[in-house]
């Protein structure tokens, strides 16, 4: 059909850059001006409050570093331990480095967590861009960077106390110790996931002592009633110490055991967690 004289002819609907799946300029500028993308940026900041919640609160500081200097500098110094060697600090140092894993996997992570979700913080921060799934994330990043300080701290304090182990792969213990964050944050999170705050933070602390007592950390495994001994061996902590001393320092009891019962519970462990955990 012809069209009249000083009328413009019809033009198709031009598609914009989100329609033909490109991302539109304006949010290509957005992201230079503000140097953050959308995605990473909440996880990022969610990541620097985890560890600043930390750092700001005294008995966490005390939990994470306190008690582990404490400790390895305290049974190092006074020979009071049946460590069953010539240096205390041999069979220590290990141990130590195992606990404050367990410190912060376990006992930090979850009475944290735990208080979150008796005042619904997890739920609200779930309902925001966070998102759960990253929500999770930035507590287990920040769980490796607090580990990250207290390693920075408790492996030159041994080394300071006269720690110096003949052969250490140190590349297998950090797997031991991915193992062991797993294991723990796990067991931590089943915790959190279901009791009140209050409750929560005495189960937590309890469970601690226990395993610091029975785990082979302090005290070897062999200087416990045959009953305990048995259960040491399956825990957690004493797998975990047990293979630190295996790969640091070739001390190791039962260090083929010990990767199972340790590799075992790192499976174990998020899966109940998975199915026990409440954001409410």
């Amino acid at each position: 059909m012809a069209r009249r004289a000083g009328t413009p002819a019809a033009r198709s609907p031009r598609r914009s850059g989100a329609a033909r799946g490109r991302v539109p300029a304006s949010d290509v500028r957005r992201r230079r001006h503000t140097g953050r993308d959308p995605v990473s940026g909440p996880l990022a900041s969610q990541v620097r409050h985890e560890v600043q919640l930390v750092a700001r609160n005294g008995e966490q500081l005390l939990l994470t570093l306190g008690i582990p200097v404490l400790l390895l500098v305290f049974f190092s110094t006074v020979d009071v331990l049946p460590t069953g060697t010539d240096d205390p600090i041999d069979f220590l140092a290990p141990g130590i480095l195992a606990l404050a894993v367990m410190s912060t996997a376990m006992v930090s992570l979850g009475i944290g967590t735990g208080f979150e979700r008796s005042y619904h913080v997890l739920k609200r921060l779930g309902a925001t861009p966070l998102g759960r799934g990253r929500l999770i994330a930035a507590k287990v990043a920040s769980v490796v960077v607090v580990e990250l300080v207290q390693f920075a701290v408790l492996v030159p304090v041994a080394f300071a106390l006269g720690w110096s182990p003949p052969s250490p792969n140190w590349l297998l213990a950090l797997g031991a110790v991915v193992l062991g964050s797993v294991a723990f944050a796990g067991i931590g999170l089943s915790l959190a996931g279901r009791l009140r705050g209050e409750i929560n933070l005495a189960a937590q602390n309890g469970l601690y002592l226990v395993l610091l007592l029975l785990g082979g950390m302090v005290i070897p495994f062999d200087e416990l009633p045959a009953v305990l001994r048995t259960v040491a061996t399956a825990l957690p902590s004493g797998a975990l110490a047990d293979v630190l001393r295996e790969t640091l320092s070739d001390a190791g009891t039962r260090p083929a055991t010990s990767w199972l019962v340790l590799a075992g519970w790192a499976v174990a462990s998020p899966i109940v967690a998975r199915r026990l955990f409440r954001f409410d």
